[in-house]
């Protein structure tokens, strides 16, 4: 159950962003935005380094392929995925193109089942219209 909460918490923080950034980005280029992005994250980054520098011992104990499916997914997520979105997100309502880009579970949701074996359940699957039916009504 505390997954769920995190999951909410995580949806209005992620559900307050892209309002500020709709913001920023009309006075900035998307790859400005993304550069000033990547400052804020990096102070995080270290800011969190500082507070617990137990991450230390942690990396180098961790063999690379995890490290590296880490960075993968860092690099594509918020840098590759965070400019396509910028430039969406530059020209498009914030109401509609937050949601359209926000349907990345679906895609999660196959590789899941397809690659980690994941089970296929009949709320998992409605849910899954539910997000199809979405992006539909707000093209």
């Amino acid at each position: 159950m505390k997954s769920y909460y995190f999951a909410l918490l995580t949806a209005l923080v992620w559900g307050l962003v892209p309002v500020f950034e709709k913001i920023g980005l009309s006075r900035l280029t998307p790859a400005a935005g993304i550069f000033v992005r990547c400052l804020a994250v990096s102070s995080g980054a270290i800011v969190l380094l500082i507070a617990r520098p137990q991450i230390i011992p942690e990396l180098a104990q961790t063999p690379f392929r995890y490290i590296a499916l880490i960075i993968f997914g860092g690099f594509t997520a918020n840098f590759i995925g965070q400019l396509l979105f910028y430039n969406a997100l530059k020209d498009g309502d914030v109401s509609r193109v937050t949601p359209i880009a926000g349907a990345y579970p679906l895609v999660a949701f196959l590789l899941g089942v397809l690659i980690l074996g994941e089970g296929l359940t009949v709320m998992k699957v409605l849910g899954i219209v539910c997000v199809l039916l979405g992006i539909f009504l707000l093209r």
